[in-house]
């Protein structure tokens, strides 16, 4: 099974820089699309027919322009769930799960604490919510699989600067800590746990030519619970695929 995730900084904006070729060829069995920033009606005719092969999760954010994500599935799940069932969160169109044969798999778009203390709070509150219902999910039997984009490097083998960004949003320790919660309540770092020294990045900011010079944080991952990782055959960072500030990693897993 392959899982690709990607956020693409703008549905249209990615598809009018070619992102569908790219994805098309990937024939993953589920795309897991961030921060859309647009309604299904938002889109032409001739770009929503690009996903004629996939049943659509659509979960925009209540706000224009902002936020959103997608799940594009080739074989329907066996359920599907918008939100998190908390208006605070759900209003900002952050998270789509689908029901697969012997998983749950949650496309999170998670909360950027760049603006402000206020942010970053509601971050750390998104995080505790998502875990405590995972924790419940773990504790009934489920398997999980988180993808998207975390908004946090982990270590800081997770970004070329660290030391210049242990004050900025996205490095702070408490919500590095977050992530260490996560690894603690039963979920492993696929990517980390294969590649435990590679020097990879999923994010390079528009600024300062960073991403030509490999300037980058390591933002988007595929959270996994442990009952799982036998599975997993590999995790690949497309860090060549351009389109968006952000480039696409993919899980393939045994069937």
């Amino acid at each position: 099974m392959r899982i690709v995730t990607w956020n693409v900084n703008g549905i249209r904006a990615a598809l009018e820089k070619g992102a569908w070729e790219w994805l098309d060829a990937q024939q993953a069995d589920v795309i897991c699309l961030q921060e859309i920033k647009a309604r299904p009606e938002q889109l032409t005719a001739e770009q929503l027919e690009k996903f004629s092969g996939y049943q659509a999760y659509w979960n925009p954010a209540e706000r224009p322009g902002y936020s959103g994500v997608l799940t594009l599935v080739r074989q329907p799940p066996l359920e599907a769930q918008i939100g998190l069932g908390l208006p605070e969160f759900d209003v900002e169109g952050r998270v789509v799960c689908t029901r697969h044969p012997g998983f749950l798999l949650y496309n999170i778009y998670f909360p950027n604490g760049g603006r402000g203390q206020d942010r970053v709070d509601y971050k750390l509150a998104f995080y505790a919510r998502l875990l405590e219902i995972c924790d419940q999910q773990h504790a009934s039997g489920e398997r999980i699989v988180i993808c998207g984009d975390f908004n946090t490097a982990h270590q800081e083998i997770d970004l070329r600067n660290p030391k210049e960004n242990k004050d900025t949003s996205g490095f702070l320790p408490e919500e590095r800590a977050w992530i260490d919660h996560y690894l603690a309540h039963g979920f492993v770092d696929v990517f980390r746990k294969l590649y435990p020294e590679r020097v990879q990045y999923t994010w390079w900011t528009y600024r300062m030519n960073a991403r030509p010079r490999n300037i980058g944080w390591r933002l988007d991952y595929f959270m996994v619970s442990e009952g799982l990782v036998e599975r997993v055959q590999d995790v690949l960072v497309h860090d060549e695929v351009l389109g968006s500030d952000h480039c696409p990693v993919t899980l393939i897993t045994a069937d």
